[in-house]
């Protein structure tokens, strides 16, 4: 049981530190700044970088939630071991 709950939560630091890279890399990327009002509007470029980094963040986000939902699961089928084998 203890190998289980071992490789589950191996799991979850993974699919969490993935997920914290991810963020922080996000974070880390050029913001443009909108409180000007005189600015021209950003070039095309730029709003097809902030599609990119939309959809990196989304996809970063259903990478961990797939992640998070299989260790949960392992953590599930471990319980339910344990649990079968105190009552047999």
């Amino acid at each position: 049981m203890a190998d289980a709950t071992t490789a589950a939560r191996d799991r979850l630091d993974r699919a969490l530190g993935t997920l914290e890279r991810k963020i922080h890399e996000l974070k880390l990327a050029p913001v443009v700044s909108d409180d000007d009002l005189f600015a021209l509007p950003p070039p095309p470029s730029a709003r097809i970088e902030d599609q990119q980094r939309i959809a990196a963040l989304e996809a970063a986000g259903r990478d961990a939630s797939d992640a998070l939902a299989r260790a949960a699961q392992a953590v599930r089928e471990v319980l339910a071991e344990a649990e079968h084998g105190e009552t047999a």
